[in-house]
């Protein structure tokens, strides 16, 4: 028989079949065995209504690799194709006759799979011939249809036993003098299992093949003593999919041991997750299933560039990829498990998928169901969001801080922070509900570690009022606080910046008239510290220390820290520095006595005082020798 052309119109057009919408040729393998899974559901399909079309052995696929021949073959016993089915599907690129077959019969509740008809052409990726030999379900006449690829295709009548479809691949040799990309892989019967369980492993039919075992040979009668077992090799047809996925069961029927079982050898992980999410969503412009684990630990490079986050995708059973990242935002990247959906758009492949209002609105629906899930855990099981916290807190954290705090009202109540009062992690709604009535900021106050800022100078002044200070010791921490502003009307304070307000009216004067007395020692003083402090004054938030550092402006003392320590940062930060001294310390005495008596005195004290300070702080003294020999000089008088 003559050789006929394909009806859409190219080489060109085969050749960007073959080579550029799949990128991982391996998945040839899934593509074909879904077109085979859904020619069964078409013969399943008219058997409800015809017996006869039921096959005795039932319903399965059969793969089979010949090494010597190069042959890898496909076979189902599905509804089988006519001579002008073959014509019309196979010779006509983007036909799709699982897509022809919905429409006909008027049925959406055959889960039928590919519906687009490229996914055959996937087959030329790695085979340098194909043949298929299918016979309809109903004729008496097989059909076999030939093709080298883009040259064209023949029909001829042929021979087969039984209804169904046989693709048989003629692998593509290896390429000469490379040790890699060899197309041999393809012929290794483990390397197909593989490939079957990757992508196919919840196509609901039996997918069986030769599969080869060691099996120790019987003991011979007269064996001696020092008999040695012997082994051979024996081939059984074996299933490789196991057909039913575990999150299409109830979860009624699923005990958490499968649950952890699946988690481990899905994603590799050693340690049981933290929380499994199980559930099905039926919405207007998308219904999917959904298996999502939250982890007990982040992946050793979560907090690095190389971490891809994502979600596996599948429609109807079959995975279409592996980590779809658009179905995540990245501030809950931690979460593993997969989507299942039968109502995605597929564009051409099933690997490149339309960026649709069906794959935004399962992505919104995520979520709002994970957001969801995290806020029940923190109120009901509240050790284990403590563990979650701990492990993915400063993803949220991020979150809430990115694109200029676009998301922070979503991870808000989230987010948990360090209570000096009650000794723990607390909510910000939880500090707000426990507030005084007379309290009128929530205050907090950042650095390294919550030791060291339970030291601080300025936290004396609000715990003598019985207020609680949020201890924030993350890098991030005073970035966000400065983003969400208040919580519940009642705005953040630094206690470490600005205005407590925690003065009596008659302490603010009393503190402003020495400022005021003495502020040509204060200026003095300023001077010697030759531009690091913007003031120097009378403390009204100092109790029993002798002084501290705060800072006026958006740039806090602990911004300048984190800023300063960024990798290659070419800038120099600085915040607006204050010396603050508490004229009711013997220090403040010693410092009027100084000036009229010993200015150059008077400026080692500043210099002393701003160094102690700066220490206290939590931040690097500029010239430690020499803060080191005025402490020494000090001592010795």
């Amino acid at each position: 028989m003559a050789k006929q052309q394909f009806q859409a119109e190219s080489k060109r057009l085969l050749d960007m079949m073959i080579n550029s919408i799949y990128t991982h040729r391996e998945i040839f393998l899934r593509e074909l065995i879904s077109n085979a899974s859904d020619a069964i559901d078409k013969r399943h399909f008219k058997s409800l209504t015809d017996a006869s079309l039921v096959p005795e052995e039932g319903f399965e696929i059969h793969l089979a690799a010949d090494e010597d021949a190069r042959t890898l073959t496909i076979s189902d016993n599905g509804i089988g194709m006519t001579k002008e089915e073959l014509e019309h599907n196979l010779g006509t690129i983007a036909q799709s006759g699982s897509l022809a077959f919905k429409q006909e019969n008027q049925t959406d509740d055959t889960d039928i799979i590919g519906q687009f008809g490229v996914g055959f052409y996937a087959s030329f990726m790695v085979a340098s011939h194909v043949k298929v030999v299918s016979k309809a379900c109903g004729s008496e006449q097989a059909y076999v249809w030939e093709s080298d690829g883009a040259d064209g295709y023949t029909i001829e009548p042929g021979e087969k036993d039984s209804y169904g479809t046989d693709i048989i691949l003629t692998i593509k040799p290896d390429p000469e003098g490379e040790d890699e990309d060899t197309y041999s892989e393809f012929l290794q019967t483990y390397r197909l299992a593989g490939l079957v369980r990757k992508y196919s492993d919840y196509i609901r039919y039996p997918i069986k093949m030769q599969m080869p075992h060691s099996q120790e040979k019987p003991k011979p009668e007269d064996a001696p003593e020092d008999y040695k077992p012997e082994y051979e090799t024996v081939y059984t047809e074996d299933t490789l999919n196991s057909m039913i996925p575990l999150w299409k069961k109830a979860k009624k029927d699923i005990t958490q041991d499968e649950y952890d079982e699946f988690y481990r050898s899905k994603f590799m992980d050693y340690m049981k997750p933290l929380r499994t999410i199980h559930f099905h969503n039926e919405g207007l412009t998308a219904s999917y299933d959904a298996l999502l684990y939250i982890p007990s630990q982040p992946p050793f490079d979560y907090y690095s560039k190389d971490f891809s986050k994502g979600l596996s995708l599948y429609t109807s059973g079959v995975m279409i990829m592996e980590k779809c990242a658009d179905l995540l935002p990245d501030y809950f990247g931690f979460v593993r498990g997969l989507v299942d959906s039968s109502d995605l758009s597929l564009n051409i492949s099933r690997e490149m998928l339309q960026h649709d209002r069906q794959l935004k609105a399962i992505a919104i629906s995520l979520e709002k169901k994970i957001r969801s899930e995290l806020l029940k855990m923190q109120k009901d099981e509240r050790e284990e969001y403590i563990k979650f916290w701990n492990a993915f807190g400063y993803s949220i954290k991020a979150g809430a801080y990115a694109n200029y705090g676009a998301d922070k009202e979503k991870l808000r109540d989230l987010m948990m922070f360090y209570s000096a009062k009650n000794e723990k992690l607390i909510t910000l709604k939880e500090y707000r509900e426990a507030m005084p009535e007379d309290q009128e900021e929530i205050y907090y106050a950042a650095g390294s570690s919550t030791d060291a800022l339970s030291k601080l100078p300025q936290a004396e002044m609000v715990r003598k009022h019985d207020y609680d200070i949020l201890y924030l010791t993350a890098d991030i921490d005073e970035f966000i606080i400065s983003q969400l502003e208040s919580q519940d009307n009642k705005k953040f304070r630094s206690i470490t910046a600005g205005d407590l307000n925690l003065s009596s009216e008659e302490e603010k004067k009393e503190a402003e008239e020495k400022s005021t007395a003495n502020r040509a020692m204060f200026d003095a003083m300023k001077e010697a510290l030759d531009g690091k402090v913007k003031d120097v004054r009378v403390s009204s938030r100092l109790v029993s220390d002798p002084v501290c550092l705060t800072s006026e402006g958006n740039l806090s003392i602990e911004m300048e820290r984190v800023l300063n320590n960024v990798p290659n940062n070419g800038n120099h930060f600085s915040a607006e520095k204050i010396l603050e001294i508490n004229a009711s310390h013997p220090i403040f005495e010693k410092l009027i006595r100084l000036y009229t008596s010993d200015p150059d005195k008077l400026k080692t004290y500043a210099k002393l005082l701003y160094d102690q300070a700066m220490l206290i702080a939590g931040m690097p003294v500029e010239d430690p020798a020499a803060f080191t020999q005025a402490m020494c000089d000090l001592m010795a008088e």
